[in-house]
């Protein structure tokens, strides 16, 4: 049977560096309070000639290239992304006219921090299933338009960013999956969209920011993300001990630090670029996935399991061999 194998990747980020130091000229912060808090150091954002699709796209040429493929071998194009660019057309459908991918099949999906892995496991189901058989998988967001930068507890975590895979269908890759949501907890984090505005209301329409109950997030994440682990792993027939990267979202590396502990597992298999980047949500993964295999770090037959966690709440895993 044949299964979902990662041959190219990609990653994008703005040119603007913002450090801590920078965010204390604005709101009452410090590098101080941050870092030691969250492993943050300095995050990237963008500018306003840099959006969502745009940073999809370049993260997407990279990892076409990388891949050896052409862009016309594309079937399917899923972006994960909760800071889209237009409500309509959806982002996928602007990589794809970016690229060149005039045969994909292109749609957003929408799962905060866990969506890159949502969507590798969604278009892992279409390959298997025989329906296609070449895909993009590109996780992108511009956070910081829907960051309030007077919330000093929020606007010091996130930065921007986009991660991209192009995968095959073949003998080798994807192992085992996990995939998970409790609405019930969705207001622990949150980002209004478009209010109700018409003429029948008699207001214009007005735009949320994004809100965050840290302490609950936290909790959610180190006690969720190990036994999502722990149950991909367990209906794999692989060890913990045999996976070389645990590549997380890169939320908070207290959060890292406390899902290693409790799946008894030393820190460096669970790599980390948290500092130079912040909280980029759907990006994280797969600009760590990238920067990893661009370094040299990953090797054929090497086991990976990726974790996303997040708004939704939503949590997925991807166990994989690469």
């Amino acid at each position: 049977m044949m299964t979902t194998r990662i041959i190219g990747t990609g990653s994008a980020v703005p040119k603007q560096v913002v450090t801590n130091d920078d965010l204390a000229k604005i709101v009452d912060t410090s590098d101080e309070w941050i870092r030691p808090r969250t492993g943050i150091r300095e995050r990237r954002i963008a500018a306003a000639e840099s959006g969502t699709s745009d940073l999809a796209a370049e993260a997407a040429k990279l990892a076409i290239e990388q891949s050896g493929i052409k862009p016309e071998e594309l079937d399917i194009i899923v972006l994960a992304t909760s800071s889209g660019d237009c409500c309509f057309p959806n982002g996928a459908c602007e990589v794809q006219a970016a690229v060149g991918a005039v045969n994909a099949v292109a749609f957003d999906l929408s799962a905060a921090c866990s969506g890159f892995v949502f969507a590798l496991n969604t278009v892992h189901s279409f390959l298997t299933a025989g329906i296609y058989r070449t895909g993009l998988v590109i996780g992108a967001d511009t956070l910081s338009k829907l960051v309030d930068w007077n919330d000093r507890g929020t606007c010091v975590l996130f930065g921007d960013g986009a991660g991209a895979a192009v995968v095959r269908a073949e003998d080798t890759g994807i192992m085992g999956l996990t995939m998970g949501a409790d609405g019930r907890k969705g207001d622990v984090l949150k980002c209004g969209g478009r209010t109700t505005g018409n003429f029948l209301t008699g207001k214009k329409p007005e735009l949320g920011y994004m809100t965050m109950d840290g302490q609950e997030v936290f909790k959610f994440a180190v006690k969720t993300v190990p036994e999502a682990i722990k149950k991909t792993i367990a209906g794999s027939g692989t060890e913990l001990e045999e996976i070389k990267y645990f590549i997380l979202h890169q939320s908070n590396y207290r959060i890292s630090e406390s899902i290693a502990k409790r799946l008894k597992l030393p820190m460096e298999k669970f790599p980390a670029n948290l500092e130079r980047y912040g909280n980029t949500s759907g990006a994280s993964v797969p600009i760590l996935l990238d920067e990893l295999n661009r370094e040299g770090k990953l090797k054929p037959g090497d086991k990976l399991l990726l974790a996303g966690f997040g708004a939704g709440l939503t949590w997925g895993t991807t166990l994989l061999e690469w």
